[in-house]
């Protein structure tokens, strides 16, 4: 049976790569974490990254931000050197557009590259319900579509690789706008004396409805201020990232506002 790794196993890899596990495949999980911090999952991590790579044939990537990316590929656990059995890399972590299209270039040849960002936040990794973004060869998405299978529900194929990156960028820029639209509403109610209960569920069926509002009590960062370390952080890299990925004459006044609000965001 083929190695599946998962690399970078925090709030959304983890759940990943214990569906994958419960599916059947054979699976690994790397993080520079502790091995405490992954409960009954510890037993099938990894902190080294040379026994990461060793027969490891099929690669999700869920770390977070580009530098990482390039930490695990190329630099620091350098896996493209490493991992001499790899096929395929499916670049799941939220990124660039256009870092993710510069990608194919940096990669040799024979390694299969699919982009597959997902959405649900951790309430849907966790049920198996994820939302996937795809973009690659039509052979290679259907390689990897068992996988798929075990962690999601949703697969939208949006076009050749990196167009799945291009379309979850648009998609969360969207969410970003909805999470500091009704953060916003949720305050002034609490000024005008409304129960936060009574105007979600007022929300969620009318015209002010949005993922953000309907979820708010499952979503596990929905109440967080703004903190570098946090998803909130990562809600702000991700509006940069459909910035980096814009067209050339794009209005960038709606996403420079969100991220600055994001940035005032305080525990709520």
């Amino acid at each position: 049976m083929p190695k599946v790794g998962v690399a970078g196993c925090g709030r959304m890899g983890l759940p990943m790569a214990q569906a994958l596990r419960d599916a059947g495949f054979s699976v690994q999980g790397f993080d520079i974490r502790p091995l405490a911090v992954f409960g009954s999952f510890q037993d099938a991590m990894t902190l080294d990254s040379s026994k990461f790579a060793q027969d490891l044939t099929i690669l999700f990537t869920v770390v977070r931000d580009q530098q990482q990316t390039d930490d695990l590929l190329f630099n620091e656990q350098n896996l493209i050197a490493k991992a001499e059995k790899l096929t395929h890399i499916i670049i799941s972590s939220t990124l660039s557009p256009k870092y993710v299209r510069e990608l194919r270039d940096r990669i040799p040849q024979h390694i299969r590259l699919i982009d597959a960002p997902m959405s649900g936040a951790a309430i849907a990794a966790k049920e198996k319900r994820l939302s996937f973004m795809l973009g690659g060869a039509a052979e290679d998405i259907a390689h990897i579509q068992p996988y798929l299978n075990a962690m999601g529900k949703h697969f939208h194929v949006m076009g050749g690789f990196g167009a799945g990156m291009g379309a979850k960028v648009l998609n969360n820029l969207l969410a970003a706008s909805s999470t500091v639209a009704t953060r916003l509403v949720l305050d002034w109610a609490d000024e005008l004396g409304l129960e936060e209960a009574r105007l979600l569920d007022l929300m969620h069926t009318s015209s002010g409805q949005t993922w953000f509002g309907s979820n708010f009590n499952d979503i596990e960062f929905a109440r967080d201020g703004f903190d570098a370390e946090n998803t909130i952080a990562i809600l702000k890299k991700d509006v940069e990232a459909a910035m980096d990925g814009a067209p050339d004459n794009a209005d960038l006044n709606l996403p420079l506002t969100l991220i600055a609000m994001i940035e005032k965001l305080r525990p709520r």
